[in-house]
């Protein structure tokens, strides 16, 4: 690859793409076909494969290309991540794209309507597990790169991450080790989706997320509920007292010290939410303002465990303690520290019968909001418009991406920008994840038009 001054406008790159998409397809294929689930009980060798054949996607394209690793937190090896460059010509700049090539376990085989590692077209819409989330964002970066080729009048560095489902437990390690070779102008991270399917979207904001784990006594031992029930507070009562208390009677979060925000450029249609999250008819929305401020830009709480008997071996017991994680999201302006210590004060401060908390591990991301401001920000905007044929938005994501802070901190001066190929109905994590095709194709479009734009300015 090499500068140019040729750029191309979207329609002779959408047509450039028709040429080589039945390709861009099977290669896509070929990396779903690759179980690479990065978690201690699943084979390690698969994501070793899945690096593997992306860094032979990356040297195909005359990119310079390693296969690397770091520490995590707990010392053991992280999983291979894929480092990929074409130097900047004299005075561009350089830009990083960003991806994943792990991807969630499959779930149940039952609950698929095709092979979960079998990448299978129906319609405009490609399935498979990793088809959508991210082995799709993989091929975006390598297709608009193909695109460009000799066209191509920036730096590129290709990140191709192997643990994001996991958590990306070396990704901050992994940064500060190989920070030279990293370090960009401009930060693409194709890890997130699109407003609808055929309405791209650039998004600008996410939540953060923390989790706490907590316990809750009333007895130094269980005992006979027929005995003593009625007058001996057991660890339940209190627990689901305390729990409840988080929450005011419409839904909303009721811990005080929390950040908030009620604005969004959009908003969603109710019925839009019913649908899309599968909320039985009788069951009413929780919380106030917009639909979208609710979804990205409110916190949230959700207890996701709770320590208790199954009922099929249930007793007639008093239970002594209990155990909960709460797992909390923060609205953009936000941090983990100060969630947790929100959440900690108000379970102490709303703890019935004088039961008592015990504290246990806690976990956290911190939220983000883009500079909207940012002229790269509307470059890309722009981009997005012209690939799409769609006035682009912005939105926000109610989910989190921890690593977007550990980017900020090690690389302060770069801007990021956060796209994807996602769309509503594209269930990554779940059953029958798949990929809306034409947006698939205009997301490759836009990207290669993003580089031109920067490659010009």
């Amino acid at each position: 690859m090499s500068e140019s001054t040729s750029a191309l406008d979207g329609a002779q790159l959408h047509t450039e793409l028709d040429t080589i998409f039945n390709e861009v397809i099977d290669q896509l294929s070929d990396l779903v076909a690759i179980p690479s689930v990065a978690w201690p009980s699943f084979d390690p060798a698969n994501v070793r494969a899945s690096a593997d054949a992306v860094a032979g996607l990356a040297r195909s394209l005359g990119l310079d290309v390693d296969i690397l690793s770091a520490a995590q937190q707990d010392g053991t090896e992280g999983f291979p991540a894929v480092v990929a460059s074409v130097p900047a010509p004299v005075g561009a700049q350089t830009v990083l794209l960003y991806a994943h090539h792990d991807v969630q376990p499959p779930g149940k085989p039952e609950a698929w309507d095709t092979e979960p590692f079998v990448a299978t077209r129906v319609g405009d819409r490609l399935y498979g597990r990793g088809a959508a989330d991210d082995k799709a964002g993989i091929m975006v970066h390598l297709t608009a790169l193909r695109l460009l080729a000799d066209r191509l009048g920036v730096g590129v560095t290709l990140f191709i991450e192997g643990e994001e489902e996991a958590g990306s437990p070396s990704f901050r390690n992994f940064l500060e080790t190989y920070q030279d070779r990293l370090a960009a102008d401009v930060i693409v991270v194709a890890d997130s989706g699109n407003w609808a399917a055929g309405t791209p979207a650039l998004t600008t904001s996410l939540r953060g997320m923390c989790a706490i784990e907590f316990e809750v006594s009333t007895l130094d031992h269980a005992v006979h509920s027929g005995m003593y029930g009625g007058v001996v507070p057991d660890a339940m009562l209190a627990m689901t007292q305390v729990l409840a208390s988080v929450h005011d009677e419409n839904g909303s979060v009721a811990v005080s010290g929390l950040k908030s925000q009620t604005v969004s450029e959009i908003d969603y249609e109710e019925p839009t939410i019913r649908a899309d999250s599968g909320v039985l008819d009788s069951t009413s929305l929780i919380g106030s303002g917009s639909l979208a401020s609710r979804l990205w830009t409110q916190p949230s709480i959700t207890v996701i465990g709770l320590d208790i008997p199954d009922v099929d071996v249930s007793s007639n017991t008093l239970q002594s303690s209990l155990k909960a994680k709460l797992s909390i999201r923060l609205a953009p302006g936000d941090t983990p520290d100060n969630a947790v210590k929100a959440v900690e004060q108000h379970l102490r401060d709303n703890l019935p019968f004088g039961a008592t908390l015990t504290i246990g591990d806690t976990e956290g991301g911190s939220p983000w909001q883009a500079d909207l401001n940012d002229p790269v920000v509307q470059t890309a905007r722009r981009a997005l418009t012209e690939a799409w044929g769609q006035e682009s938005v912005t939105m926000g994501i109610g989910g989190s991406i921890p690593f977007i802070a550990d980017l900020l901190e090690v690389f302060p001066q770069a801007s990021i920008l956060v796209t994807g190929v996602e769309d509503p109905d594209a269930r990554a994590h779940s059953a029958n994840e798949s990929l809306y095709l034409p947006d698939f194709k205009a997301a490759i479009v836009a990207e290669a038009l993003l580089l031109q734009s920067l490659a010009a300015t």
